[in-house]
């Protein structure tokens, strides 16, 4: 693999949706978005690879292997971002498969197995506050009827979003494919956390990955007059907002020994004027972790102030599960073959747990899964100073690719005209059974 060439692909592909800020906006299905999506197209097409996209908006990249019906390999991550996001969260593991088959065209390197590359639709909550709607959508995991209540900031609904990009939301369910087309998926991804800096190692392998319960809480209270209300007549939805964040952060630090955490991202507060008492207020909630029960036991708590928050204040609150995810361990084998190549390729490593969620989440419902980490400068991510150095991106990608050799079976130039011969005369067979030949 050619490291400068792949900085200079992200590089290139990071000017769709960059901005004057320094970060980078492509949020899912936008034109940002799609443009980076028609590049990286462009990209796998010059290599030879035939791509296609699914109804959800997923890119599938493929190189053919020489024995046709066997499952491929894939790997592939995200280019949707965050608001002023950075530049490697997902771009990093999709531009570093690509540049994985430009380093096999380019030694004339053939594979038993066909190699793909994936680009998920969607990998982020920024727009629509669901996340992961392409790899579910592949992973037969999407609710199809959740996604007629999505809308973004700006009322655009997730149908008017996929319309857009020329994308037909009730063909989404033919994303959908067989755990049989894959032999194994692996994903690269910057780490978006401290531990891999602080300790000095090179990679970490995923063993598992937390999974977010993400709330909608509405608080219903009455707007007034902020000079002629008295205090103890109001019913200020922010301040029961307030206590609901407080509980939240409480609760969290409780279950914080499991791992467990807790945010409140969104808090739209309405009318939203100096001098009015705020009428109602919506927060969004993200509260994640490995542990189901711990994560259960601080939505348990939100509930209990949410009554409080009526009996005391007169506030009604309202809740709208936006997701409900499980947290997933992903394959052994798969993480033992990572840390085999690891010690071929003298790169230090550490099985660690995953706090975020990534599309290797829904993949590993699919077929085997491996997850490799490489480190995050201060633990930066989602913001524009986010920062992975070139030597760490370099033992990363160096150790995808070997991965993905060991697993698709790269040939010897002798191998290869003896499975060429093999499945021509398979095919031939099988053609003269099918009355074609």
């Amino acid at each position: 693999m050619n490291i400068d060439r792949l900085e200079a692909s992200m590089r290139e592909i990071n000017e769709f949706g960059g901005t004057p800020e320094g970060g980078i906006t492509r949020l899912a299905y936008t034109a940002e978005h799609w443009a980076a999506t028609r590049y990286f197209m462009k990209q796998c097409e010059e290599q030879g690879m035939s791509v296609r996209i699914d109804a959800c908006g997923n890119v599938i990249a493929r190189r053919p292997g020489l024995v046709s019906n066997l499952p491929a390999v894939a790997c592939g991550s995200h280019l949707d971002t965050v608001q002023q996001g950075g530049r490697f969260d997902g771009t990093l593991g999709v531009m570093a498969g690509l540049e994985l088959v430009r380093g096999l065209n380019e030694r004339g390197i053939a594979t038993r197995h066909p190699i793909e590359v994936i680009s998920f639709a969607c990998e982020e909550s920024a727009r629509f506050g669901v996340s992961t709607v392409g790899s579910k959508a592949m992973a037969g995991k999407l609710n199809r009827a959740s996604l007629e209540r999505l809308h973004d900031k700006e009322g655009i609904s997730f149908e008017e979003a996929l319309s857009a990009v020329g994308l037909d939301v009730n063909r989404i369910e033919s994303s959908r494919r067989s755990g049989k087309e894959l032999k194994a998926f692996f994903e690269l991804h910057i780490e978006q956390g401290p531990v891999l800096e602080e300790s000095g190692i090179d990679v970490g392998i995923v063993a598992g990955i937390a999974a977010p319960a993400r709330l909608e809480i509405t608080i219903q209270g009455r707007a007034s007059h902020s000079g002629t209300t008295p205090m103890t007549m109001r019913k200020d939805a922010l301040i029961g907002a307030a206590e609901i964040i407080l509980e939240l952060e409480r609760a969290a630090l409780a279950e914080s020994s499991s791992g467990t955490v807790a945010t409140a991202g969104v808090c739209d507060v309405r009318p939203g004027a100096m001098n009015v008492v705020p009428d109602q207020v919506m927060l969004q909630v993200d509260v994640r972790g490995t542990k189901k029960s711990s994560r259960q036991a601080v939505i348990e708590r939100i509930y209990g102030v949410m009554s409080r928050l009526e009996l005391e204040r007169g506030l009604r609150s309202e809740v709208r599960v936006l997701s409900d995810e499980e947290p997933v361990l992903l394959d052994n084998r798969t993480a033992d073959l990572l840390a085999e190549q690891c010690e071929r390729l003298g790169v230090s490593h550490v099985r660690m747990m995953s706090g975020a969620g990534h599309d290797a989440m829904n993949m590993a419902a699919l077929c085997p899964t491996g997850m490799i980490f490489v480190p995050s400068k201060g633990g930066l991510s989602h913001h524009k100073d986010e920062y992975s150095a070139t030597s760490q991106i370099a033992r990363g990608a160096f150790l995808l690719e070997a991965a993905v050799l060991k697993c698709a079976e790269a040939v010897s130039d002798e191998s290869k005209d003896a499975i060429i011969t093999l499945n021509r005369g398979h095919q031939h067979e099988s053609g003269k059974a099918k009355g074609i030949v």
